[in-house]
């Protein structure tokens, strides 16, 4: 009897914890870049009631437990902004970037970038892009969006009038003069277990080394990495329609898992009642 309010209890827990889970993703539904939430299950240690001559056992389970919390990180789609620092990636791969505070790194796939007060390319927290910082595409370090390095000939050469990104991150500047030439680069990372990031708010992954980094950072649209849509934010990959459909199927799976419990109480008090 015990044993079924047990696989009651943990069925309640369990699926409380996945409604958890939905709530988060219909939540984030319009979240730039954010990667769908799945709960996977597993059945509890079960119980042995007797051997058998075969070696085999009777068994009983105690319930169910999560065995995970898994991000899908299928492609969203990429909606045209209009914005030039705006950025997407079409396929696999993430931006990293760097806190300037503690130097601490991580990925993301969020590109809605901004340009700050001294030029560089950053999140809408301060943390800087990393890619190709110079001309020659030979340093890698915080991208920087300015006059330097430039080609100009003329005084001119302090006002920066435009830039654009190519879908191989490269950063096409010109300058007031009309003067144009290559700034830097965005680069991609990529990991072979992308499950072992850890998420820590603001569009932000963490734990890159444990995930398993594929290659050094590398230019968009080689060793398997995507490509760059310029002016673009990904949007969220969350289904709604799956979600709600998910949703109910743990209501209801709640709901007979409270039943169970008050079955067994039920049965419970005919047991107590039989002394009466």
């Amino acid at each position: 009897m015990l044993r079924s309010l047990t696989s009651g209890v943990s069925g309640l827990e369990q699926f409380q914890q996945e409604m958890d889970v939905i709530s988060n993703n219909i939540a984030n539904i319009n979240t730039t870049g954010y990667k769908d939430a799945r709960v996977d299950f597993a059945d509890a240690l079960s119980q042995n009631l007797q051997m058998t001559g075969d070696d085999s056992s009777t068994q009983i389970g105690t319930g169910v437990t999560t065995e995970s919390i898994e991000n899908v990180f299928t492609q969203g789609s990429i909606n045209n902004t209009g914005a030039p620092n705006d950025l997407a990636i079409s396929g696999s791969g993430f931006f990293v970037v760097r806190d300037p505070a503690t130097n601490a790194t991580y990925a993301t796939r969020a590109g809605d970038f901004e340009i700050d007060g001294s030029g560089y390319l950053v999140t809408p927290d301060g943390m800087r892009v990393q890619g190709y910082s110079d001309a020659g595409l030979s340093t890698i370090g915080d991208i920087q969006i300015n006059n330097t390095n430039s080609t100009s000939t003329t005084q001119d050469t302090s006002n920066v009038s435009t830039w654009s990104f190519g879908t191989d991150g490269t950063i096409s500047v010109t300058l007031a003069d009309g003067t144009a030439f290559t700034r830097g680069q965005v680069l991609l990372q990529n990991f072979t277990s992308p499950q072992s990031l850890i998420k820590q708010g603001n569009n932000l992954y963490s734990n890159m080394a444990s995930a398993g980094p594929l290659t050094t950072l590398s230019a968009p649209g080689g060793s398997g990495l995507g490509t760059i849509v310029g002016d673009s934010l990904e949007a969220s990959n969350v289904d709604l329609s799956s979600e709600m459909a998910t949703m109910i199927t743990a209501q209801r799976a709640f709901e007979a898992s409270s039943k169970i419990i008050t079955t067994s109480d039920e049965m419970l008090q005919t047991l107590v009642n039989l002394k009466r």
